[in-house]
């Protein structure tokens, strides 16, 4: 099981370096991690989990945050409508990006950032990425292509740029002219 204390700190060689490509077939090892990773980000969104364990919140975690320099990476996340995305990906690849930038307001946060950090992080409002989704249960690799927008779309560049050796506090801007919040009408919304 993974825990806070498998996760590396930002400044850490790995967090730094581009990942490898996994080689197909998968490791029994990396069906273990890629399990193990989504169990954390499940586990995580668990009240009763974080208290025992000490875990941190997430909705996505990469290879690269428990010191394995390979291209994979679990999200478990909500859109705004309720469609939940639960995804354990192996080698994926980032397709096609929309024109629109979007960010967090209040920024994005992050396992391996132990800081308050300040500033706001560009992404694209929408994002294709085509990978190999693990299927847990059958232990399958299935071919997939995702269009991500808004939110879901954030975490999933979060994680791919891990998977780059790029942290988001290597992109922060105090504003950013043009971009819109990926929670606008959420926000407008909870204000009436």
């Amino acid at each position: 099981m993974i825990t806070m204390k498998n996760v590396i700190r930002e400044g850490h060689k790995t967090l730094e370096t581009v990942a490898k490509e996994v080689k197909i077939p998968l490791t029994q090892a990396d069906k273990k991690l890629l399990k193990e990773m989504l169990e954390y980000v499940k586990n995580s969104q668990n009240d009763e989990m974080v208290e025992k364990y000490d875990l941190r919140p997430a909705v996505g975690i990469a290879a690269p945050q428990v010191n394995v320099s390979k291209r994979m990476f679990a999200v478990h996340v909500s859109d705004f409508d309720g469609t939940q995305y639960s995804y354990a990906l192996v080698n994926p690849v980032l397709k096609a990006k929309g024109n629109g930038i979007i960010y967090v307001p209040g920024g994005e946060g992050c396992l391996s950032v132990d800081r308050i950090t300040e500033g706001l992080t560009p992404r694209y409002s929408s994002v294709t990425f085509e990978a190999l989704s693990y299927d847990i249960p059958s232990g399958e690799l299935i071919p997939i292509e995702l269009y991500l927008e808004g939110y879901v779309g954030i975490v999933f560049q979060h994680e791919f740029d891990h998977l780059n050796g790029i942290m988001y506090t290597t992109k922060l801007f105090p504003e950013i002219p043009n971009a819109k919040p990926a929670f606008e009408y959420i926000i407008e919304e909870e204000a009436i």
